[in-house]
């Protein structure tokens, strides 16, 4: 028999699960969403409610944080966060086990959010922005079942650098450089000092959140995925949403629209809550924490993916861009 790295169940397939072990009804509609690093799913029930099935995929990093990511969710649901909480099985648990060819593996069940992703627009990045700090707040009270993973520079740095090493396009002359970076990046976040922790969502990068209008017509913000959730830097956290929008080529320059987002995401987040100045000092330094964060997560899915999903050519040019990370700043 094949060995299988992982397969792709179909919609009706992960409905059939679902109508099984939740008591929630017939599922009349379904549809496969997307595969990034898990698979979601779209499911719609006879009574007319709407939910999000996600099938957890076999993490470089080890087992998923079910149980923590489950109350993490209700604790900031009740601390007044809009957040798309998990919808348990009819038997208690968060997550049910789904045999496949691969093994087994767990499939969540969460409430479904509408809305639209954070876009360009002055009034949606701030309202993101405030919507993120307020997750910060309500999650400082948290007292509920331990993290699997602490967003440390092991788990982010690291462990990521030590499966890119292994990648078998990476070149002989390149592994030293990868590891010269990250040592250096460590020791650039060490002089720093003490940087403030958080419960972070761990992938606030602007669509992992909906944002929809109230009745007065003030934006409000919603967050889902929180798959990478759990305690870690505040520099970090902050860093994502830089991250994403910078040009991921040698040489890229920020456009004048991407530093006007920057802006308006950092101070709608320093309004709602204070940010000491070495965090703000990290989060450069944090954008290339999250590409190597990235760079491991891509060599864990070789197996899956193909080891083409990071050619030899796109890793030389991830040495010029993290080189000239370095240097960078950002305006405050």
């Amino acid at each position: 028999m094949l060995e299988i790295a992982q397969s792709t169940p179909t919609a009706d397939a992960i409905a059939r699960v679902i109508e099984l072990h939740h008591d929630r009804g017939p599922v009349v509609a379904s549809e496969f969403l997307r595969r990034s690093f898990n698979q979601v799913y779209r499911i719609e029930f006879a009574s007319g409610q709407r939910a999000v099935a996600r099938l957890c995929a076999q993490r470089p990093r080890g087992e998923p944080n079910l149980v923590f990511e489950a109350h993490a969710l209700a604790h900031w649901f009740e601390q007044g966060c809009a957040v798309s909480r998990c919808l348990p099985a009819k038997n208690g648990q968060v997550a049910v086990d789904v045999a496949l060819p691969e093994g087994r593996r767990p499939l969540m069940l969460f409430e479904y959010l509408s809305g639209e992703f954070t876009g360009d627009a002055p009034d949606r990045i701030q309202a993101f922005a405030r919507g993120l700090a307020a997750l910060h707040d309500a999650g400082a009270s948290y007292r509920g079942p331990a993290s699997r993973y602490m967003l440390d520079l092991d788990y982010l740095l690291h462990q990521p650098l030590q499966r890119l090493l292994g990648a078998p396009t990476l070149t002989a002359e390149m592994r030293p450089q990868f590891e010269a970076l990250a040592r250096r990046l460590h020791e650039q976040i060490a002089e720093l000092g003490e940087l403030s922790q958080v419960l972070c969502h761990g992938d606030a990068h602007g669509e992992n959140n909906f944002v929809t209008l109230d009745a007065q017509g003030a934006h409000q913000v919603a967050f889902f995925d929180f798959d990478e959730a759990g305690p870690g830097y505040l520099a970090y956290e902050l860093a994502v949403y830089p991250w994403v929008m910078f040009p991921r080529v040698p040489d890229g320059v920020p456009s004048e629209k991407l530093l006007a987002r920057w802006a308006a995401f950092v101070t709608a987040y320093r309004e709602a809550r204070p940010v000491p100045e070495a965090d703000l000092a990290a989060i450069a330094r944090f954008m290339a924490v999250r590409q190597f964060w990235l760079l491991g997560e891509y060599a864990g899915r070789i197996p899956t993916w193909g080891s083409q999903a990071m050619p030899t050519d796109f890793l030389r040019r991830q040495i010029t861009m993290l080189t000239q990370w370095e240097t960078l700043e950002l305006p405050m």
